[in-house]
């Protein structure tokens, strides 16, 4: 048996092993997916929003925040890091707009991450919760009263919600909008086994103590909502995730953009894995789980790249050498019964993952068919998701590797 058949079986094995145990998970815990515990105490709550040239909808997320329905919301901080546009003059209007609940403030100087800008409003907080939502993000009314009953279990140190995409105007923010539904699906299974790795920043609430006492969010993390995940894990605290509580958060438009995002999304998981390393395999379900799960993935993706590529480059060699040597032969380059799919092992397993993996992306939409999001979602964006979408990740993987070798991480 050569090397690549035997990283190509333990690349098998792995995908096996995780498709299996998230299938295992769901029908162990399948009516307990939408499950939100009433709440018997209505916790004071602030929001804190970190601003940076969102002129265009810091006015609207305000708004929606205002509209939300919680009762006990006491106060949303509006932290502006030093914008170049008009979002900082905005804000001032919506404070006076909301008088005694809008609160304005800028930072000093200009933090250079959302971390930095989040920090410094939650130095403003005195209510028990503190929470966080992006200047272009809008929660579902009803979404924070969806998360506030969690928090009846003094080890809860966070509660997540479902992100979804808002605009969908092209096919690049439909095949966001598949994604995003296969994460939210991914991240409640994950809750199950004490497992979410993140708690995303269009809308997350912390109990105010434990998020102090962790020191709040990283501000060298390129992903601070992913660090300060595991840093809860870390301190023995839990994460859950409301999945009726649903907020939708404006998706890159354009490929660029969306690379630009998602090489930085990688490079901070790196800069995570690397801050808890010691963790592997101890340290509760963040070393027994959680960072396995990171880097299995991280191994499947890249090595799943190396292997296409190995193959793809190997053919067209093999190819070109034995058309060059035809050609000056004056021989026959190919014949009719020399085209031919030669059955094995390796290439049924190869089928089988992709197969899987295409049936659980659909099995995540079907679970919220009912709902607005995807009643009848798309079979070419579906299509396009599986066949080229999901491709493409490992190549950033490798590229956000690449960045960080060479100091080149930045927001």
């Amino acid at each position: 048996m050569d090397f690549l058949t035997i990283v190509y079986l333990v690349y098998s094995f792995i995908a096996f092993y995780f498709l299996f145990l998230f299938v295992l998970i769901y029908v162990q815990n399948k009516k307990r997916i939408n499950w939100v515990p009433p709440i018997t105490k209505r916790y004071g709550l602030s929001i804190v929003i970190p601003c940076y040239n969102e002129e265009k909808s810091i006015g609207k997320t305000i708004d929606n925040l205002v509209k939300n329905g919680y009762s006990n919301l006491k106060k949303i901080i509006v932290v502006d890091d030093r914008s170049t546009d008009n979002s900082y003059k905005i804000m001032k209007k919506y404070e006076k707009k909301y008088p005694g609940l809008v609160k304005a403030v800028q930072t000093k100087k200009n933090t250079g991450n959302a971390a930095g800008a989040k920090n410094y409003g939650a130095k403003f907080v005195r209510t028990e919760l503190i929470g966080f939502t992006d200047a272009d993000s809008f929660p579902e009314v009803g979404a924070i009263e969806k998360t506030i009953g969690f928090f009846d279990d003094p080890k809860v140190g966070a509660v997540t919600s479902t992100v979804l995409v808002q605009n969908r105007k092209n096919i690049l923010c439909r095949l966001q909008a598949i994604e995003y539904i296969v994460i939210k699906f991914t991240r409640k299974l994950l809750e199950f086994v004490d497992s979410i790795y993140v708690t995303p920043g269009p809308l997350a609430i912390y109990r105010r103590s434990i998020f102090e006492e962790i020191g709040g969010f990283d501000e060298k993390n390129l992903t601070e909502d992913i660090e300060i995940t595991w840093n809860l894990l870390a301190h023995g605290y839990k994460i859950k995730m409301s999945a009726p509580s649903k907020v939708y958060s404006i998706a890159p438009t354009k490929v660029k953009a969306w690379f630009k995002q998602r090489i930085r999304w990688n490079m901070g998981g790196v800069q995570t894995m690397i801050k808890h390393r010691k963790a592997f395999m101890r340290n509760g379900m963040l070393g027994a789980f959680v960072l396995p799960f990171f880097i299995f993935s991280w191994m499947i993706g890249v090595f799943g790249l190396a292997i296409i590529s190995y193959r793809v480059v190997r053919t067209i060699i093999l190819k070109f050498l034995s058309t060059s040597l035809s050609v000056k032969s004056q021989a026959t380059v190919i014949m009719l019964n020399d085209i031919r799919l030669v059955p094995n092992v390796l290439l049924f397993m190869g089928i089988v993952v992709f197969v899987l993996g295409l049936l659980y992306t659909l099995f995540a939409l079907y679970t919220i068919r009912e709902r607005k999001e995807f009643k009848r979602p798309c079979v070419f964006s579906i299509t396009t998701y599986t066949f080229f979408y999901l491709l493409v990740y490992p190549i950033i993987l490798v590229v956000s590797a690449v960045k960080l070798m060479f100091g080149k991480a930045k927001w």
